[in-house]
């Protein structure tokens, strides 16, 4: 009987335990009516929340440094590191595309690479792009969204910003190939900081412009990274379409700037 009444009573705990998550996901979809929410973005709630502490750790934290960092910092010293951070980016590049069998793109990224690394300082110095040689852009949801894995639906991450449930899987990926993931944590970390504020400080004339253009940031990050995302899936063979994404485009989803951004430096 003991053993009856415990196995009631744990069954009724965890029963308890499902209706309130239940009450909590209904709560939170209903805190979100008041916007025009679209069937490719059924996280929205959530993705809003996300984006607002984004927004708030940009605004307090991210935005200062990186403004500081402009002011103090010569700007050909700014490129210098831009240039090492992009170069690093090139061996995601020619991994992904030798996945999906672009062998010229991926004999570019490899080219680019060692002449960066060679003549270039450890990548300090772009002579690759002086020479010809055309940077790609390429990662590991691109890849998966190559071979027909669906983007799913649109995800804001902390921190990272905008993704998708099939892009966010790319940060694994990325970080394995990244030499700096190796590292010793005393140099992994300030270096892991320095790329952080050194993008963040190459985007903020764009951020300035978002924030006196858009009157719904976070559909205008949202919808414009979907469009880059299919934008890039397709090659950039034709420019992405302005108009309002079409619910089918979650098949299509791609990569833009948002949150407090990482340097895409593919």
């Amino acid at each position: 009987m003991k053993e009856a009444a415990k196995m009631k009573k744990l069954w009724s705990t965890r029963i308890a335990g499902a209706l309130t998550g239940v009450a909590a996901v209904t709560w939170l979809t209903g805190c979100a009516t008041g916007f025009d929410r679209k069937a490719s973005d059924p996280l929205e709630p959530i993705n809003r929340a996300v984006f607002s502490f984004n927004e708030g750790l940009d605004r307090h934290v991210a935005k200062p440094v990186a403004t500081g960092y402009t002011k103090v910092t010569p700007a050909p010293l700014r490129t210098v590191f831009s240039n090492f951070f992009s170069n690093l980016g090139d061996i995601g590049n020619f991994a992904n595309n030798l996945l999906q069998f672009k062998i010229t793109a991926a004999t570019e990224d490899l080219m680019r690479f060692t002449f960066n690394s060679t003549f270039g300082l450890g990548g300090l110095l772009d002579w690759a792009s002086a020479a010809g040689l055309p940077k790609h852009h390429q990662d590991f949801g691109l890849t998966l969204g190559h071979y027909g894995v669906p983007a799913g639906p649109y995800l804001v991450l902390p921190l990272f910003g905008p993704s998708s449930v099939r892009d966010a899987s790319g940060w694994i990926f990325t970080s394995a190939l990244s030499p700096t993931t190796y590292l010793p944590v005393e140099a992994s970390v300030p270096l892991f900081g320095l790329n952080v504020v050194s993008a963040r400080a190459d985007m903020l004339r764009a951020t300035d412009l978002l924030e006196q253009a858009a009157l719904d940031k976070y559909s205008f990050v949202r919808d414009g990274y979907m469009q880059r995302r299919a934008y890039l899936l397709n090659d950039g063979k034709a420019l992405p379409s302005y108009e309002e994404p079409a619910d089918s485009v979650g098949d299509l989803t791609v990569q833009a700037p948002g949150g407090v951004a990482v340097r895409d430096s593919k």
